[in-house]
């Protein structure tokens, strides 16, 4: 390994298949950069792998709370664990691992693919996302509930927000939506059958002609702002999304469409923010289907609607 590569800090535990999604869920808590679940070297589904990679290695009794708090809310047994293996990576390691295993997604009208090799599109929205340890990659649940959602409930012009955007999938989506309809348009009107050359400057385009269009993505961790950034630009909406640093801004904006797939305990304290900005529809996710009651409470008489995926929950707010 070079001297200045890059290193990583992963947890590697072993445990039932069941309580992946808890682990998965720990990992989250102690702030880690992603997570995936190895199933390749358990054939027999007896144990599986979940592994959550971090800047630095988290503090061992830190790790054994998490865990347990985690597998409690499960409603799992401690027993679950199998095994806690904690070591070094080598980022490029992670990303040799992920060319190897990771296939496209289809996710409803999307497909979510790696940035090589051909896919066969037909008529689904493609999105690229650059492998990195962050979530969002379009595997996991609440990712998945979240492009449903948005799918169903967002219509190209409307201005969007994505809260804690990660590696960006979320407000990419959002701008390949316009992006689709502008194209179509366009070749609507010109009877045109060839691609437009800058479907970028579509978009910048509808941002002028519709005075409250924006479509933007905020998290609290810069390297997640800066790998959103990437991933829109390798999918040619880099120049139609502002992605920034920070949360939910509390200024009195309104946004048609707020999407925020946390965990509950971020999403709580910033809740009535939430509320406030979105116009039209608001998108909570990330939440466990045992918080049900929680987040249901929180919203008091909102009109909304749950849908639940695995573990996982997804709330859409409608005003």
């Amino acid at each position: 390994m070079e001297a200045n590569a890059k290193q990583w800090y992963s947890v590697a535990v072993t445990v039932a298949p069941e309580a992946a999604e808890a682990i998965e869920y720990a990992f989250n808590s102690l702030d880690s950069l992603g997570s995936e679940i190895n199933y390749l070297q358990n054939k027999n589904l007896e144990n599986v792998i979940v592994v959550g990679y971090f800047n630095t290695l988290p503090d061992e009794e830190h790790v054994q709370d998490e865990l347990h708090y985690a597998l409690r809310i499960h409603g799992l047994s401690e027993d679950a664990v199998q095994q806690l293996e904690r070591t070094k990576v080598d980022d490029t390691d992670w990303l040799a691992e992920w060319k190897k295993h990771w296939k496209p997604t289809r996710v409803g009208n999307f497909l979510i693919a790696p940035p090589w090799g051909d896919v066969d599109e037909n008529d689904k929205i493609l999105i690229r996302i650059e492998p990195n340890m962050a979530f969002g990659t379009g595997t996991h649940e609440t990712t998945q509930l979240c492009l449903r959602a948005i799918a169903e409930h967002y219509s190209p012009g409307d201005s969007f927000l994505d809260v804690g955007t990660g590696t960006g999938i979320l407000a990419i989506a959002a701008a390949k939506i316009n992006l689709k309809s502008e194209i179509s348009n366009l070749k609507s009107a010109s009877n045109l059958k060839s691609e437009i050359s800058d479907p970028a400057s579509q978009i910048s385009d509808l941002r002028s002609e519709i005075s409250n269009f924006r479509l933007v993505g905020c998290d609290t961790d810069p390297e997640a702002v800066s790998l959103a950034k990437q991933n829109a630009d390798l999918n040619g909406v880099g120049r139609a999304i502002d992605f920034y640093v920070g949360s939910v801004p509390d200024d009195g904006s309104v946004v048609d469409c707020v999407c925020a797939n946390l965990t509950l305990d971020l999403i709580v304290p910033i809740l009535p923010v939430l509320l406030a900005t979105a116009k039209k529809t608001l998108v909570l996710s990330g939440i466990l289907c045992e918080q049900k009651d929680e987040i249901v409470k929180a919203l008091g008489p909102s009109n909304f609607e749950v849908v639940e995926a695995g573990q996982w929950i997804r709330v859409v707010v409608r005003f």
